[in-house]
């Protein structure tokens, strides 16, 4: 078995005791982002599994994109990091 040459970890352990992978990141060619792939990049930087740096340049993000990506997760966690289209858009739940 061949196994690709990467710097840094190729698996961490989440604080919930998950383990996550390389492979549980999105493809770099990815054209839609939904929140559980902003979440896999934000969690892969946050834990060691890839710098900030590999991840702007991999994903073709800019330092702004990425960090209101990081803040989202921070303060409201994947829901915040969902897209929201509509006359409802930022209007409370009820």
């Amino acid at each position: 078995m061949y196994l690709k040459k990467v710097d840094g970890p190729r698996a961490v352990t989440l604080p919930d005791g998950k383990v996550m992978s390389r492979a549980d990141l999105p493809p770099p060619d990815t054209a839609r982002w939904v929140a559980s792939r902003k979440l896999a990049v934000v969690r892969g930087i946050a834990f060691g599994l890839m710098t900030r740096f590999e991840a702007m340049r991999i994903y073709g993000l800019s330092d702004e994109e990425l960090d209101s990506w990081t803040r989202a997760a921070k303060y409201h966690g994947k829901e915040g990091l969902k897209v929201t289209n509509g006359k409802d858009a930022g209007q409370p739940k009820r």
